[in-house]
């Protein structure tokens, strides 16, 4: 009797096992599908990723570049009035500089013709020189 329970037993473990070869071809068949699935949604995942690290750049760049501008605009700026200040300055000075000359001269007690009294005096000199020299060296 037992070998005839162990043959039964044996036959129903042998039918559940051929039983179990369609079933294994069915979940390898739903692992292949769920794949195939997987490798198209990951596909498109990456274009998406690709996109948007596109995008990414592009936005980078161009906050990048008006950052750069605004940055060259506000030097441009301090430099110009920078240098409208130092003209301002140097202007004002050499201005000031050449009225208090003016003053001075125009404040000195005498007449004024006497600095230039020596101006004359050498440039008579040096006309004479040259005459006395041109009539010398002249040929007769």
């Amino acid at each position: 009797m037992l070998i005839v329970e162990a043959l039964g037993e044996a036959a129903k473990l042998i039918r559940q096992v051929e039983a179990l070869g369609p079933t294994l071809d069915r979940s390898r068949q739903e692992l292949a599908d769920a794949h195939s699935g997987l490798s198209g949604q990951l596909a498109a995942f990456e274009t998406q990723v690709l996109a948007l690290t596109e995008k990414a750049k592009v936005v980078a760049v161009k906050h990048v570049l008006a950052r750069t501008e605004e940055a060259a605009r506000q030097s441009v700026d301090l430099q110009s009035r920078a240098m409208a200040d130092a003209a301002r300055v140097a202007f004002g000075a050499d201005l000031g500089a050449t009225l208090q000359r003016l003053q001075s001269l125009h404040a000195r007690p005498g007449p004024r013709w006497e600095p230039w009294l020596t101006h004359a005096a050498a440039a008579a000199t040096a006309s004479a020189a040259t005459w006395t020299l041109a009539i010398t060296l002249w040929p007769r």
